[in-house]
């Protein structure tokens, strides 16, 4: 048998090292026992999906040093390899399940699937619904089948009992089938839900181990019934610890940058920071911290994964990062590679339009743009002081800024000015007022270039990671007030929606 395992991802923003690291271990694993890791595209949500995102998670995989096998770009036997262009084959797959009785369809509304979840919890019983709550009389399926409504398949899940599964690092897990529900397989547009996409892939790509995160336990015994249901092996399940920030959450963007794009242009080597997932919640035998892909290959033993949460920190990263540079370049190869990661032409092209009018000499090229090339700028409170601004004014701006970007897609400059003015209109600033926090905050300065052409440059990450460091400067909201802010923050954000 040939060890094959594979990464997921889906396209619908910045590649996540969370991706990096579950993609490390699975290459890592399939390596270390002769096998073929596999990339493949998980893109059915088509309204979040984009080909520029796609692009960006193989070009930051190939940066951090993982290749694999089959995929997207290397086409292979199992192709395609993007969820999108295999729908024939998830269509198929359903009309099996339908006629051997294992799916159903099911016409319910969003309206009665609410109603029967509250009645479920008001009786004090599990909101997870089954076959037998969602059952319609067979008159009413046929009127809403002959009006053609829309309707979903769902696969049939045992009402009682409990199912029984193996995990490669935790042993034997039990989930009560009462905390499961009949999971959608097929939505109404035609599209196929993660948990049918995933298990048919899985087989046909002939995957056989999956080292995915832990927050997919729960959803294992509806892949193993599904494995069951079309008469198939299930392959070996690992569930990897997650990544976690310092405070021990889940690791999220709203506390720690989290896409490789930020750590590439932060000037982290990707050396160093594919060192550093592979510490997280693993060790080399000999217990030393710095070492490369290859030595990690050579020594990987998946039993050495600790399930404790290992902690995303930043600081150690970059004490890591510094060692690479110090121990693995010489004074030409720092040359070579400051020059690529500050002087590309590609992100020179950026810049140049926007310093050129700027300038009367080359000399006055640095403090002008230097904030582009820099991480965290070092600002203080006094950096904040404005005629008409208060020091709460300048709090709560950066605050609201902070969240309508954590959730904003659309990083183009427009579109960023057009959401500032109406969030400054909302809260009853003017529009050069309210920026006035973010140019200090982007740029380190208000004498700047437009704060929104300089955020487009910089990225998401980038930019998310100034306003909070800014925010962190003048003093963020107290568990108080975070919670008023929060709600105003709710009700202009669905009024500007």
């Amino acid at each position: 048998m040939t060890v094959r395992t594979r990464i997921a991802p889906s396209p619908t923003g910045d590649p996540h090292v969370g991706t990096a690291y579950i993609a490390l271990f699975n290459m890592a694993f399939a390596r270390q026992h002769g096998g073929e890791f596999i990339l493949r595209i998980e893109d059915t949500d088509q309204t979040r999906s984009t080909a520029e995102s796609e692009q960006m998670i193989l070009d930051s995989l190939r940066w951090l040093g993982l290749e694999w096998a089959e995929g997207p770009d290397k086409p292979g036997p199992h192709g395609p390899y993007r969820q999108s262009e295999r729908g024939e084959i998830y269509a198929k797959y359903t009309q099996i399940l339908l006629d051997n009785g294992t799916a159903f369809k099911c016409y319910r509304t969003a309206e009665e699937l609410d109603q029967l979840r509250n009645q479920r919890r008001e009786q004090g019983l599990q909101s997870a619904l089954k076959e037998s709550d969602l059952a319609l009389p067979a008159e009413e399926v046929a009127k809403r089948e002959a009006a053609g409504e829309p309707y979903v398949v769902r696969m049939k899940v045992p009402e009682e009992g409990v199912c029984v599964f193996d995990d490669m690092l935790r042993g034997s897990i039990e989930v009560d089938w009462a905390q499961v529900d009949c999971q959608i397989l097929m939505k109404s547009d035609g599209m196929p839900t993660y948990h049918l996409a995933n298990v048919v892939d899985d087989h046909l790509m002939e995957i056989t181990h999956v080292l995915r995160g832990e927050e997919w336990i729960n959803s294992a015994p509806k892949h193993q019934l599904l494995y069951s249901y079309f008469g198939w092996d299930m392959p070996k399940l690992c569930h990897m610890p997650l990544l976690r920030n310092p405070d021990k959450s889940k690791l999220s963007k709203r506390k720690n940058p989290t896409s490789i794009i930020y750590y590439q242009r932060m000037g982290y080597m990707a050396e160093a920071l594919i060192n550093y997932l592979a510490r997280m919640g693993w060790s080399m035998p000999d217990e030393r911290e710095k070492f490369s892909i290859e030595e990690m290959i050579a020594n990987f033993d998946i039993n050495r994964v600790s399930l404790g949460g290992p902690i995303f920190d930043q600081e150690k990263l970059s004490w890591l990062n510094g060692l690479w540079i110090r121990e693995e370049l010489s004074d030409e190869q720092f040359a070579t590679a400051f020059q690529q990661w500050a002087l590309n032409p590609e992100y020179l092209m950026q810049i140049i339009p926007l310093i050129k009018q700027r300038v009367e000499k080359f000399s006055d090229v640095a403090p002008v743009a230097g904030f582009l090339l820099s991480g965290m700028l070092p600002i203080t409170e006094e950096s904040f002081t404005h005629k008409s601004l208060q020091k709460d004014d300048i709090r709560r701006i950066l605050q609201f800024a902070s969240w309508m970007l954590d959730t904003e897609q659309n990083w183009n400059k427009d579109h960023l000015f057009a959401q500032c003015k109406a969030l400054g209109d909302a809260m009853g600033y003017k529009v050069r007022d309210f920026l006035f926090p973010l140019f200090v905050a982007i740029a380190g300065t208000s004498a700047s270039v437009s704060v929104v052409d300089s955020m487009q440059i910089l990225g998401p990450d980038m930019s998310r990671a100034r306003v909070r460091h800014a925010l962190d400067t003048v003093g963020g909201p107290s568990k108080k007030e975070a919670k008023r802010w929060e709600k105003e923050y709710r009700e202009l954000a669905e009024a500007l929606n």
